[in-house]
């Protein structure tokens, strides 16, 4: 029998790993549909029956203030799962909780999990699971994912939930809220239920989310004129009665509660200072002074550990294996074949000198991506979001803009469209228009090039200016913008800080795999299409007549035209703007256009020659003022694309994109002039 198993739970509570842990290597990362929020799907191990997981963005509530929320809530009222899955912190299961009784609500049949519970035993926490069992209604399960404890007791407890569950919804046997709330909300479901019997809808939960007032509910369920007129009464009285609003009325009913069941089944005791170790290293990690060179500190010996010794070797490896096993083992076949010549030069000339210049550097992306995932699951990142919202209001943004522009390190895409987040439509603009100078995974390979063929000595230094040129301007852009065309107030900026914790091997390295394997599925997509129109681009004309001289084909007479705009910037020869311009299509694409445009596939000729070649048309002036117009520029097309659909705006789209690029050309001038003038070359 086919069973599916939803996790749910708040950021932080362990749920992917827990994830992790049940499924192992058989996930499947993607995207929910119409949207760039990850979607994670996988196989139960270990399991006789046939267990599907699909892992839900992390949520606190079900209410529906973010798109995370909106997809969550969705999937588990029109889906159906038929178990949900509720991971909790259990060494902070006050606001864990929360979210479990809008579960609870939404009647599905639901297993609960105290995860972490080892963290809760250290602190000599004693949570009585019989008691929370009885108070809740619902299984209640410990376990320590990080530690592989519990995991396959979750499982086997969700499948006889799902064995024993009742065709439709789960019937509430308790009462949360105040008796008041549930007899507005019984006269709500009398009017609900004749519609919703006939439909098949959870009446009660409906009921429940047009009594808090909840839009989306009501537009969804297209709720008829008359109801809504005697539901407005009902929320007026119980405003009147409360004299607060509905939103903080619902609320401190439900949190009574959870302070009711706390108070029964946990017993929780700290040290005689009342500080966790989480706190103690917070005294230093968020400290005022250190707090700042502290993160940068940590970014540059990551940047040094990436690009130094370790990452100069994968290069050498993957760059051997590239031109002596794969090209040399085509060509032979190739030439074995008979194969046309104008074949020959598009697969080894063409696909192989346009992958392999850019697939060198999938071991050097990882390994960033393994550190990045390391602060993260360590409870790092959350405190540089924190410490970084005293700057980000100097921008006129707050902390909570970090986190799009932290996903930026890894692509603009998901970044961008993380600004939905945000409740300020000045806000989301600006983030926007700030997240591209972001240094995404994408523009890596140009920096390793660049930097290992002029900067061989000090190559994780470079890349780290790069990468800190890109902030330094997001933060002068946010000056200047917030100051001119988007002038406005500061949001407040609440955010929970993750006590630490020790990340597991298994969930770094599937991190880890994840990003590789995007890269080079990327690689094997739109790369690989890139190569072949720009090897085709590169070695016809117009009279779609070969060429020896590629200066003379079609893309010669594409950048030779737009080549004048980049003089000024020390990079004025066509094969330089043409790199660019393909760079529009994705940016790894740069460093596959120059691959191919140097003739860099014959065998025998290292991948990494390409350096070489590049230092007959470059400086190490003009190559760093190149890295800086590649890091500012406008973004690949899909993140344009992402922009549009944010901005909401064509207006806004070509200010963003325009503004980025305009940027670039003044600070690759800046750099390139000012750097003649000192005598740099």
């Amino acid at each position: 029998m086919t069973y599916t198993f939803a996790l749910v739970g708040n950021p932080n509570s362990g749920k992917t790993t827990m994830f992790n842990e049940i499924t192992g290597a058989a996930q499947h990362v993607g995207n929910w549909p119409g949207v760039t929020v990850e979607k994670k799907e996988g196989k139960a191990r270990k399991i006789k029956e046939d267990v599907k997981i699909i892992d839900l963005p992390g949520i606190y509530s079900l209410s529906p203030y973010s798109l995370e929320e909106i997809i969550a809530r969705d999937y588990i009222v029109d889906e159906k799962p038929d178990v949900v899955i509720n991971i909790v912190d259990a060494s902070n299961i006050e606001r864990n909780l929360y979210l479990t009784l809008q579960l609870k609500e939404l009647g599905v049949p639901l297993v609960l999990v105290l995860n972490m519970i080892d963290v809760a035993d250290a602190r000599k926490d004693r949570i009585d699971i019989n008691e929370l069992e009885k108070y809740l209604g619902i299984p209640v399960i410990p376990a320590s994912a990080s530690k592989n404890s519990g995991v396959r007791e979750v499982v086997e407890k969700a499948l006889v939930v799902a064995e024993t569950a009742k065709t439709g919804f789960v019937k509430k046997d308790h009462k949360v809220l105040d008796d008041i709330i549930e007899g507005y909300l019984d006269e709500v479901e009398k009017l609900i239920s004749p519609i919703g019997n006939a439909k098949g809808w959870n009446s009660r939960w409906i009921s429940l989310k047009l009594l808090e007032g909840d839009e989306k509910v009501k537009e969804k369920y297209h709720i008829p004129t008359n109801i809504i007129k005697d539901l407005k009464s009902f929320q007026e009285k119980l405003e009147k009665h409360y004299e607060n609003d509905l939103e903080t009325v619902f609320a401190d009913s439900r949190y009574k509660y959870i302070s009711r069941v706390i108070e029964k089944t946990v017993k929780k005791q700290l040290g005689n200072s009342g500080l966790t170790w989480s706190d103690k290293v917070d005294r230093i990690v968020t400290n005022r002074i250190l707090a700042i060179p502290l993160f940068l500190s940590i970014m540059y010996a990551i940047f040094q550990i990436t690009f130094g010794a370790i990452g100069s070797f994968t290069i050498d490896w993957v760059d051997g294996f590239m031109s002596d096993a794969v090209a040399g083992t085509l060509l032979r076949w190739l030439e074995a074949g008979g194969v046309a010549e104008w074949l020959r030069a598009l697969v080894i000339d063409g696909i192989v000198a346009g992958l392999g210049s850019m697939l060198v550097f999938v071991p050097q992306i990882m390994l960033l991506f393994f550190f990045l995932a390391l602060l993260e699951d360590t409870g790092y990142m959350a405190r540089a979001a924190f410490i970084m919202d005293r700057f980000l209001r100097k921008l006129g943004l707050s902390g909570k803009s970090f986190i799009p522009m932290l996903l930026g390190f890894g692509c603009g895409v998901p970044a961008v469209m993380a600004s939905r987040t945000l409740e300020s439509e000045k806000d989301r603009r600006l983030t926007i228009i700030l997240t591209p100078f972001m240094s995404c995974g994408a523009k890596l390979p140009v920096y390793a090039l660049f930097a290992a063929a002029f900067f061989s000595n000090n190559q994780g230094a470079i890349i780290f200016s790069i990468y800190v040129l890109g902030i330094v301007i997001a933060i002068l852009s946010g000056i200047l913008l917030k100051n001119s065309i988007l002038k406005g107030e500061v949001a407040p900026f609440v955010m929970e800080l993750p006590p630490y914790r020790i990340p597991t091997l298994k969930g770094l390295g599937i991190h880890m795999a994840e990003r590789g394997m995007a890269f080079i599925k990327k690689a094997g997509t739109i790369i690989f299409a890139a190569a072949v129109m720009i090897w085709f681009l590169q070695s016809f004309d117009f009279s779609v007549q070969m060429v020896e001289d590629p200066a003379d084909s079609i893309l010669g007479a594409m950048g030779k035209a737009i080549a004048p705009i980049f003089a000024p910037l020390g990079f004025g020869d066509w094969k330089s703007a043409v790199a660019l311009l393909t760079g529009l299509i994705a940016k790894e694409v740069v460093v596959a256009t120059l691959g191919i445009l140097y003739g860099l596939g014959e065998v025998g000729e290292e991948v990494t020659q390409l350096g070489v070649a590049l230092q007959t048309a470059f400086t190490p002036l003009k190559a760093y003022a190149f890295m800086a117009f590649t890091v500012l520029y406008m973004p690949c097309i899909a993140a344009f694309g992402a922009i549009k659909r944010e901005m909401n705006s064509w207006k806004w789209t070509f200010i963003a994109v325009g503004y980025q690029t305009g940027i670039a050309w003044i600070v690759a001038f800046l750099i390139y002039q000012i750097g003649r003038l000192f005598g740099l070359s």
